[in-house]
């Protein structure tokens, strides 16, 4: 059998950085790209919750 068949007893450098990625995710996700049976490209989309803060994010408040 070929060596993609089985699972590499080392983990590739890729799933390191998905590990760190992901660890370092409040909100968000991971994305892995891949071409040609070969991961070429990790991309991390962060998200930032904001929490309404008082009365004046309520729309009763507003004044258009």
């Amino acid at each position: 059998m070929s060596s993609s068949t089985h699972p590499s007893t080392t983990a590739p450098s890729w799933l390191d950085l998905v590990r760190r990625k992901v660890e370092g995710l409040h909100y968000g996700q991971v994305y892995i790209v891949v071409h040609d049976h070969q991961v070429t490209q990790v991309e991390c989309l962060e998200r930032t919750r904001l929490s309404p803060s008082g009365p004046s994010s309520t729309r009763e408040d507003r004044t258009d």
